[in-house]
């Protein structure tokens, strides 16, 4: 502090530019990133000393602590704002978070193809153009039984893409209690009217019946649609039609059946001791005519809406011009590619795929991990928390089985013995857990910060950042 000098006295003192640069510190930091970068920095730290000595402030304006300052600033300026963190919220797959976590194998397919050219849309055995949909086609094929399939960049991508090749001035009937709302606001009766297709809602939002169906159709009518409630279930006085019921309507007025299955599960998971979730085969034999699913959420790949089907409807929607603009690129059809590949061999699928292997963690493991964490962390932070490990349930996420859970283990802090519980003081603990060098996200709950444990696969890592957690001033 510099409590004798006056304001201007200060300013007059800050260091120049050109004689920060040349200390140590910096001087590494240029040939780490760049003089650009550092000299903005070293000009962002000198304006906010202005700004503090204007105010009435003592800074220290001497060339460490200016050097050092302006250190922080372009540390905070290089950080990516994109980062890995630990999702320890109970939420496997959480859209907010990134959704399913890819192989290894995957990851080596994305920096394979992504360091040079490819074969994204050239025919190595003819020398001429290909594509790009040849490389995920056949294993689509294969593992849901339908005659052919192509991928754009995400679900919603997909049903636009469907509905605006295939009922574009038309109307698609949809049972009123499946227009669904997903994140972010995002309403399918909304991607309906921008494909310019008009909706006919059939039934209430409880019971829709075949007759629903039937008198509903006319001579604007282009499909009938089913879409998988992903984010909710309408459970009590219910009545609804069955995807073969319904393909079988449309079948008879010569329509096409439009599927939105949304998860995009390709196995049945009773075999991994989860609830049963409709697979993409099931739907296509129940009759659906074009299955659209993701494939980030059950089917535990990149973020891509796959759209699979009848061949002739297929191709239609490939020749659609907004298909290049929907398309996915060659890092995630590498990813998809090699994902899909994993599905081949279901045997060993949960130990392979790392989604199914979160999904299918023992609770008893589960809680043996937050045992051993626990242990640690009173080490550090008895002083600071009461900390426990409790039994908790898991949910699926990402609108997939959503009324199920699994049963899961978490370690819960609350405030130490004698000491009031406050929003402010758990809002303070999760702020802690959140500025970690890989920072943890966990959830708040009746002023608790709980952390389930089910998606942590790397122990040692979180272990080794316990060192640098602080939680004083939440303390």
């Amino acid at each position: 502090m510099n409590k004798n000098k006056s304001g201007s006295s200060l300013r007059s003192s800050l260091p120049p530019v050109d004689r920060l640069l040349k200390s140590p510190a910096l001087a590494a930091l240029v040939t780490a990133h760049g003089r650009a970068p550092v000299v903005e920095a070293v000009r962002a730290a000198l304006e906010n000393l202005r700004a503090e000595i204007s105010a009435g402030g003592s800074p220290d304006v001497s060339d460490a602590s200016v050097a050092a300052l302006a250190a922080a600033v372009l540390e905070r300026a290089m950080t990516p704002t994109l980062r890995p963190v630990f999702n320890l919220t109970g939420t496997v797959l959480h859209t907010n978070l990134g959704r399913a976590p890819l192989p290894q194998e995957a990851l080596d397919a994305i920096a394979s193809v992504a360091r040079g050219a490819s074969s994204l849309e050239y025919d190595l055995a003819t020398g001429k153009r290909g594509d790009r949909d040849t490389h995920l086609d056949s294993l689509l094929a294969k593992l849901t039984g339908a005659e052919a399939a192509t991928v754009v960049n995400n679900n919603a991508a997909a049903v636009l893409l469907v509905l605006n090749t295939l009922a574009q001035r038309k109307e698609v009937i949809v049972s009123r209690g499946e227009l669904i709302e997903i994140g972010g606001a995002f309403r399918m009766p909304d991607i309906m009217a921008r494909a310019g297709a008009k909706l006919r809602e059939v039934g209430t939002t409880n019971r829709t019946h075949e007759k629903d169906y039937r008198d509903a159709i006319n001579e604007r009518t282009a499909a009938l649609m089913s879409v998988h409630t992903s984010n909710y279930a309408v459970q009590g006085f219910t009545a609804s039609v069955d995807e073969a019921e319904i393909a079988a309507i449309a079948h008879q007025k010569d329509l096409a059946f439009i599927c939105d299955l949304g998860a995009g599960a390709l196995v049945d998971f009773r075999a991994y001791g989860l609830p049963y979730e409709p697979t993409v085969a099931d739907t296509i034999r129940a009759g659906a005519d074009i299955v659209t699913f993701s494939g980030d959420k059950l089917l535990g790949g990149p973020q891509a809406g796959l759209i699979a089907g009848r061949r002739d409807l297929i191709d239609k929607i490939k020749r659609n011009p907004l298909k290049r603009a929907l398309r996915c690129d060659k890092m995630t059809i590498a990813a998809l590619e090699c994902v899909l590949r994993l599905h081949l061999d279901p045997d060993r699928l949960a130990q392979r795929l790392p989604a199914l292997a979160l999904l299918t963690r023992k609770q008893s493991d589960i809680r043996a991990q937050a045992e051993r964490l626990a242990m640690l962390m009173r080490q550090r932070l008895s002083q600071y928390a009461d900390i426990s490990v409790e039994d908790c349930m898991s949910q699926i996420g990402s609108g997939s089985l959503p009324v199920e859970t699994l049963p899961s283990a978490a370690l819960v802090l609350r405030p130490i013995h004698g000491r009031k519980s406050s929003g402010a003081w758990v809002n303070a603990v999760s702020a802690a857990f959140r500025k970690l060098p890989v920072p943890v996200v966990g959830r708040i709950e009746k002023n608790a910060y709980v952390m389930d444990l089910r998606c942590l696969a790397d122990e040692e890592l979180f272990s080794s950042q316990l060192n640098v957690l602080s939680l004083e001033g939440g303390a």
